[in-house]
């Protein structure tokens, strides 16, 4: 049987998104994301806080605890 390949979504399609602490370390975009036409990937301080925005598409994320 054949693996399944990941569904990958649109980085920078949204404003805002959730994330779970298995996503740490939080980098924009996201892993699960497409790579090629966003911008370069930018590791985002969310632990201490629970909330970061992108500096270069402004994607808020909020980290769900």
């Amino acid at each position: 049987m054949a693996a399944q390949p990941k569904t990958l979504i649109q980085p920078n399609a949204q404003n805002q998104y959730e994330v779970a602490e298995e996503d740490l370390p939080l980098a924009c975009p996201m892993p699960q994301m497409y790579l090629w036409d966003s911008h370069p990937r930018v590791y985002l301080p969310i632990e201490r806080t629970g909330w970061a925005k992108c500096p270069y598409c402004s994607a808020e994320y909020t980290l769900r605890r």
